[in-house]
């Protein structure tokens, strides 16, 4: 019996859409159909939402955002055992939704996405948070903000730590503004980015190029002309002898990118991958 496909929108219908409208869980498990095909994504909504509901009522008398969190975090970390992979960091299956799920181990991210979808089925607002090294997440509370790490318990981030954290990613430390603007709201479409580009790290390190190339690929449909995809996907093309994908992609790149610190390393490896200048003029 086939896998019933509707539920999933497929990856035209979601580069159409505007950031706002873009489902994450869907998109998630979208992600995920590419390394598992016959991925059936109801098992994996259908948890998500029984982890809401088994929190509603608890939630429901709390009138307090932090303690509402607290409930939620005490649920999905503690009782439920969710944590973050710090044995295996580089494990692609932290990033695939569906395993994330069945294993309750991910990355900072991918357990974001657990949190924040079973804290929106609640009302209560919980952001993603694109910060420097481990995303976190983000709610608002009286006047300001409470922002957590999903990777170690939804723990609670202190504004010191948070510029301690961005400290090394920044090369200095970051005054009130530039936390606030580094706090930001992460836009659907980046989160949905910042997870391919992970599994593109991951499968470039263990040169399983066609992977490597399909996550790039990936990007490439949510955001057209993205340089560093463009880049990354043509040098995996270049990995998998497939040399007019290489030479229209990195050419493209050094087109948008003339000054980019690669530029001269990328020309040269579409040089010598061609035996000549010709495809470059």
């Amino acid at each position: 019996m086939g896998i019933d496909r509707v539920p999933l929108p497929d990856w035209n219908t979601l580069a159409a859409l505007d950031d706002d409208a873009l489902p994450l869980l869907p998109a998630l498990l979208l992600i995920a159909r590419d390394e598992y095909p016959d991925l059936d994504p109801r098992p994996y909504e259908a948890r998500v939402q029984a982890h809401a509901d088994h929190l509603r009522a608890e939630v429901g008398i709390l009138d307090q955002a932090p303690l509402q969190m607290a409930a939620i975090n005490r649920h999905l970390f503690d009782e439920l055992g969710y944590s973050g992979n710090h044995d295996e960091y580089y494990d692609p299956r932290n990033s695939y939704l569906n395993q994330v799920l069945d294993r309750r181990l991910g990355n900072p991210i991918s357990l974001a996405m657990v949190q924040m979808e079973v804290a929106r089925r609640l009302g209560i607002p919980l952001d993603g948070v694109s910060f420097p090294g481990h995303f976190l997440v983000r709610l608002p509370v009286d006047g300001g903000l409470l922002v957590m790490d999903p990777f170690n318990g939804g723990r609670p981030l202190a504004v010191e730590e948070l510029r301690e954290r961005a400290r090394p990613h920044l090369g200095e430390t970051p005054d009130d503004n530039v936390l606030l603007q580094i706090l930001d709201p992460a836009p659907h479409r980046a989160i949905l980015v910042r997870v391919l580009r992970n599994l593109h790290g991951v499968y470039a390190e263990a040169r399983q190029w066609d992977r490597a190339a399909r996550s790039a690929d990936r990007v490439l449909k949510l955001i057209p002309d993205q340089t560093e995809a463009l880049r990354d996907r043509g040098l995996a093309y270049l990995e998998l002898d497939y040399l007019p994908g290489a030479r229209q992609d990195l050419a493209r790149y050094l087109e948008l990118a003339p000054e980019a610190a690669d530029t001269e390393q990328v020309r040269e490896r579409l040089v010598d991958a061609a035996g000549t200048r010709a495809i470059l003029h």
